[in-house]
């Protein structure tokens, strides 16, 4: 008889084509978006205001995309990246509707290509994540690429059928909720003062927050979203890892640091999309995340009551840019190339729906 238990799948099992039915469907409750408000500071009203999300056109409020989005990447990491020791970005990332509580998630991935790399035991993972709603509607849809273990590190398949992604979300892909009517916003219940035509391209919002990572609320969260991936947890498997502890969870550094992002942006009323996602560097407990935004563009959605802004978040780790300035990327003297700031962790250029101010 085989094993009952699986250690879940490596390098070598992976294969271009496949699918995988991704198990634990998942409810999403009150409970979920309260404690995620709790271990991630998030403030945005639609998210945590049942009145407000009303006069916004809802029956209720939406459960924060970004909880949605790690719920179903929850999903995944039993058949993609249990034995992932880092993923490493995403690419066309949509939201086509809304989740609210008591909606049940269910997932499912294909595999789009891998390739081998500089190291012998890892190689890299390309895959297409879907996420479906009780009635098979799509909630969630992303790409991305991980690192994953290697069975043999003595063998190498010279394969590489990496994809070519998408490099952002085309305008015509993104999704409004049909159900939002911003003529009733009222600022008072976000405490901002700026909209859609007050931010510039080229324009820095510098966010003022510093909030230190502690392996305790990141577990929590990670737990939430039911993501076993072994990196966060097992300090025992880890203090012979290159860092020798555990690894924050990426998701929880593009939470925390859009939470961070409030302050600055404060009238964003929900993501339309990721265009492209890089974790740049590792971030562990007792590391201090700050963020900066870039403002890239400002789209007009051929709406009266709201456009879409292109933003860079961008986290950095034990520096704080307001007080130190911190250049993106820099270039690596002995590999004679660019690449990010050693305290640079997250490069996130997604798209968000903002009012207008008319």
């Amino acid at each position: 008889m085989g094993s009952k238990t699986t250690e879940g799948n490596l390098f070598e099992d992976f294969a271009a084509g496949q699918v995988f039915q991704h198990a634990i469907p998942r409810t999403v409750t009150e409970g979920d978006v309260a404690l995620y408000i709790s271990l991630t500071g998030d403030r945005h009203p639609l998210n945590c205001s049942t009145e407000f999300a009303r006069s916004l056109g809802f029956d209720q409020m939406p459960v924060h995309d970004l909880l949605v989005f790690h719920i179903v990447f929850g999903r995944a990491v039993p058949d993609v990246s249990l034995n992932s020791p880092a993923n490493l970005g995403y690419a066309d990332v949509r939201f086509p509707q809304p989740v609210f509580a008591g909606d049940t998630l269910h997932a499912e991935t294909k595999v789009l290509g891998r390739r081998e790399t500089s190291r012998d035991d890892v190689g890299i993972v390309w895959v297409h994540t879907t996420g479906f709603n009780q009635q098979d509607e799509v909630v969630l849809q992303f790409y991305r690429w991980a690192m994953v273990n290697k069975r043999d590190a003595t063998t190498s398949s010279s394969i590489d059928d990496a994809p070519a992604l998408p490099p952002q979300v085309a305008v015509e892909d993104i999704s409004v909720p049909k159900q939002l009517d911003l003529s009733k916003f009222d600022p008072v219940a976000t405490g901002g003062n700026a909209f859609w035509e007050d931010y510039q391209p080229g324009e820095r919002v510098a966010h003022p927050q510093g909030i230190t990572m502690e392996n305790a609320e990141q577990q929590m969260a990670t737990r939430l979203y039911q993501n076993t991936a072994r990196v966060h947890f097992n300090e025992h498997l880890q203090k012979d890892s290159r860092l020798g502890t555990r690894i924050i969870y990426g998701g929880h550094i593009i939470s925390v640091s859009y939470a961070n992002s409030y302050d600055g942006l404060e009238n964003v009323i929900r993501i339309l999309a990721f265009n492209a996602g890089t974790h740049a560097n590792p971030t562990v407990a007792g590391d201090t995340l700050y963020a900066w935004t870039d403002v890239l563009e400002r789209i007009d959605l051929d709406r009266p009551d709201a456009g879409a802004l292109r933003l860079r978040l961008v986290g950095v780790k034990n520096l704080d840019p307001r007080q130190e300035p911190i250049d993106l990327k820099v270039i690596d003297e002995k590999r004679a190339r660019e690449q990010y700031h050693p305290n640079v962790v997250l490069d996130l250029d997604y798209t968000v729906l903002m009012p207008k101010r008319t």
